[in-house]
């Protein structure tokens, strides 16, 4: 692996932060969702979700323990903004410097998630994503940032765009919108939000990179030998994570993108420039993997034949794949032209029950993803696919949005006690370093 491989743990304000009324800070989409009866599991809201709002400097603490040399965060838009445009709330702006500061003084990069799906509420009462206004808006949003944090090494302008598309398509997430051609053109608009954004960082002066992250859970057919299970994988691939691969990458809609916008009568407004902006240069990709999906054209038991085929699958219910990793890294680079270094900025496994037996908590499981997903990475990296950094969601358990705080994805608990896979993931950057500091004698 590359001497300056990052090694970190990633979250988001919306996740972890609360203080969600503290000093000024704006009502996001997601403060307004939590209220609605049936949904978020328990009725669970953001309100103090983690307190890094207030305990920051214990985060900073825990990274520096666990041995990391990158946090991942993000910056919330309604803390910096309450209203999403205007005014500049000085005291969330200086939250953020402050984490950014201490990070980098302690040996970890800080990168900077700027959108992580808690848009103001006051700009979705203005249209949010379904106003193409708000390109604009986020521009000027991401110029605060950019100016307003100068020791970050990283910037992202979005994390899991497809959040977007689901809370304005398919009601799961805020909004909770559930028209397609909603999604669709949220989608657009905030492909053109990136890229007004990415020209702002240009022009910012800023010396740190920019890119974006986008989640790759790659569809393959359950029959490789049925071309109607092969073209599903292929049709569903293309409007998940090509939808934003392609016009990034290749200045294009996917033809399966644009049929399906043809077949369904949807018009995302499109004009002349859109294609130029969205596919503006990156310094790196953000690679957010979990696992892959398999699909049959017939609808049989995916799972039952996976299991029958030899398969494992965890606790809760998902399967063991290993290299689910590799082949969204491979996929990202032959299939979408991906030709700026990778980092793999999220994976991680959630489950709801925990054991803890003589004060440990024995995340068995986690572990044996955690470890899976490592030796992935590491195949990319022999075979020669530029992979440069890997994240572990999550630092600790957190608001899983319509899981609230059901689903346990955490190195550590919520109170900031470590798990067993801590000690692991600290002894995977512990050797690494030790491996390195050979090579240099």
């Amino acid at each position: 692996m590359n001497k300056d491989f990052l090694w970190g743990a990633a979250t988001s304000a919306a996740q972890i932060e609360g203080g969600v009324f503290d000093d000024g800070r704006g009502l996001s989409i997601w403060d307004a969702f939590c209220r609605i009866p049936g949904n978020v599991k328990n009725g669970d809201t953001l309100d103090k979700a983690c307190d890094s709002y207030r305990r920051w400097k214990d985060d900073v603490r825990l990274l520096k323990e666990l041995g990391v040399n990158s946090y991942r965060f993000s910056v919330s838009w309604p803390r910096v903004m309450p209203e999403g445009k205007g005014m500049v709330n000085q005291k969330g702006l200086d939250y953020y410097k402050r984490l950014s500061d201490a990070l980098a003084d302690n040996g970890i990069a800080p990168n900077i998630t700027l959108y992580h799906w808690d848009l103001p509420y006051a700009l979705h009462r203005l249209g949010g994503w379904l106003n193409r206004d708000i390109a604009d808006m986020f521009a000027d949003y991401a110029d605060v940032v950019f100016n307003g944090i100068q020791s970050a090494a990283m910037f992202s302008t979005f994390n899991e765009p497809i959040a977007v598309y689901v809370g304005y398509a398919h009601k799961g997430f805020a909004p909770g919108f559930g028209l397609e051609s909603y999604g669709r053109i949220a989608n657009h608009n905030l492909l053109l939000s990136h890229g007004k954004a990415v020209e702002r960082f240009r022009n910012s002066g800023n010396r740190a990179k920019i890119g974006i992250v986008v989640d790759v859970w790659n569809r393959v057919p359950l029959d490789a030998n049925d071309p109607r299970d092969v073209e599903l994988a292929a049709e569903q691939n293309a409007l998940a994570h090509g939808s934003y691969l392609r016009p990034i990458f290749s200045g294009r809609y996917d033809r399966r993108v644009s049929r399906h916008l043809e077949r369904e009568r949807i018009d995302i407004g499109m004009q002349d420039g859109d294609m130029r902006l969205m596919s503006a240069p990156l310094d790196f990709f953000g690679l957010n993997c979990y696992n892959r999906v398999v699909v049959s054209s017939a609808g049989k038991d995916v799972k039952r034949a996976l299991q029958q085929n030899g398969s494992v699958f965890f606790d809760n219910g998902e399967e063991f794949y290993p290299d689910a990793v590799y082949d969204a890294v491979k996929s990202v680079c032959l299939e979408y032209g991906v030709n700026v270094p990778i980092y793999v900025t999220e994976n991680g496994i959630g489950f709801e029950c925990e054991r803890e037996e003589n004060g440990v908590i024995n995340d068995d499981e986690r572990i044996k993803y955690l470890s899976g997903g490592l030796q992935s990475v590491l195949r990319a990296d022999k075979e020669g696919y530029d992979v440069r950094g890997y994240y572990v969601w999550s630092l600790m358990d957190n608001f899983e949005w319509s899981a609230g705080y059901s689903m346990k994805f955490g190195l550590f608990t919520r109170e900031r006690k470590p798990k067993k896979s801590a000690e692991f993931y600290r002894g995977i950057i512990r050797g690494y370093k030790e491996r390195q500091n050979d090579q240099k004698r």
